[in-house]
């Protein structure tokens, strides 16, 4: 099976690139090596054997015509990540992210590549899932309101009553809410990738990715997650400093569980893929097996979305200041809460991975308690 990886210099592309080396298959990665995305160790020289490096961008159609001829199954990972400085960006977000998918979509179709998954994320959500607590039924809260952010009042409130909502585990099916241009363009993917299946009879899959942290994490960068800023502020002997209360409740995955959980999504559309001609005449045994990829292909014959869409969470629910003690911890630093709010941002988000582990057989493998301690441990052995 051939594999195009756009992005796989990247901290979660790298992750993928290994297991997908370890699974046997002929990968090609395409990466333009950008160095605010790239990990410092993810150089073509210390790639796994038999991977093929091309430097080049995913949305530069000359370099997919070197890369796509022969393809079975393009994974994108290429993209301009984490929360713009501000409205300036959004012509380099849209470009990186939007236009790119749009020229690479556009070529998959020329060269008959019939299987796409897409690395989306949970920013298209906006502010996760609640219940009342009177009685568990789903509530949209209503935007949080100046005056209770200023009095340290932080969580969501029901729009008719003003009673404080609970927070609950997200699915797939939870209305989008875009929040930032990034989390815009990536919504703006999913439509794009479901447009090129409807239109060329494709298959795609986007993995709605949570928070990922794990070794190699990028730092000090403006576009940092929250656990890589914390992790720079402990390697520069500074407390991390928690917004609000530091309660917010977020799905921290570990970025090998991440790379485990592409890696299923990739097996389930080859296997679903049956060419005329190609590499993949014929679906191997080794992808036919197990009932995800089944499912897959049954659902592939019949009418339906045009793109399954699956998060992609940790085992568990932690909260912001939970990231902080742990990544701090190892250090001998306490993190501080600092009370500070920024209107607009998400309370709570955290996912349910019930669909991918009933049609993919995915679930995560990494505790959190275990992967903060492999991050700790290679912030240590990185000399920071």
């Amino acid at each position: 099976m051939r594999l195009l990886l756009t992005g796989g210099l990247g901290f979660i592309g790298s992750a993928v690139v290994r297991a997908a080396a370890a699974e046997g298959w002929d990968v090609t990665v395409l990466d333009a090596a950008v160095l605010d995305a790239v990990v410092p160790a993810s150089v073509p020289g210390s790639l796994p054997d038999g991977v093929t490096a091309v430097r080049g961008d995913a949305g530069d159609p000359a370099a997919l015509e070197r890369v796509l001829p022969g393809t079975d199954v393009v994974c994108h990972l290429a993209a301009k990540v984490g929360l713009e400085l501000g409205i300036a960006d959004a012509p380099a977000y849209v470009g990186a992210n939007d236009l790119a998918t749009a020229q690479l979509v556009a070529a998959m179709a020329r060269h008959d590549v019939r299987g796409l998954v897409l690395a989306s994320s949970m920013v298209v959500y906006g502010e996760g899932a609640y219940v009342h607590p009177a009685d568990g039924r789903p509530v949209r809260p209503a935007p949080r309101r100046e005056r209770d952010l200023a009095a340290g009042l932080f969580d969501p409130r029901d729009a008719h009553d003003g009673e404080v909502l609970l927070p609950a585990l997200t699915t797939e099916d939870a209305p989008t809410d875009p929040r930032s241009v990034y989390a815009l363009t990536k919504l703006a993917q999913e439509h794009l990738a479901a447009a090129w299946a409807r239109s060329t009879g494709g298959t795609a899959i986007a993995l709605r990715y949570h928070n990922v942290y794990g070794p190699g994490l990028p730092r000090d960068t403006p576009y940092a997650g929250v656990a890589a800023l914390f992790a720079s502020a402990v390697a520069r002997g500074e407390a991390p400093l928690v917004f609000e209360d530091g309660r917010q409740r977020r799905s921290f995955v570990h970025v090998d569980d991440v790379a485990q959980a592409t890696i299923a999504a990739i097996r389930a559309i080859a296997g679903s893929l049956v060419r005329v001609e190609g590499s993949l005449a014929s679906v191997e045994g080794s992808l036919a097996r197990g009932e995800g990829p089944r499912a897959l292909l049954k659902a592939s014959a019949t009418p339906g979305p045009a793109i399954r869409v699956f998060n992609v969470g940790g085992p568990s629910v932690q909260t912001i200041l939970d990231v902080a003690e742990a990544i701090s911890a190892p250090a001998g630093i306490r993190p501080v809460v600092t009370g500070r709010y920024r209107a607009g941002d998400v309370r709570h988000i955290t996912a349910s991975s019930a669909a991918i582990t009933a049609e993919l057989g995915w679930r995560p493998r990494i505790g959190f308690a275990d992967g903060m301690r492999s991050l700790a441990e290679s912030l240590v052995s990185a000399g920071r």
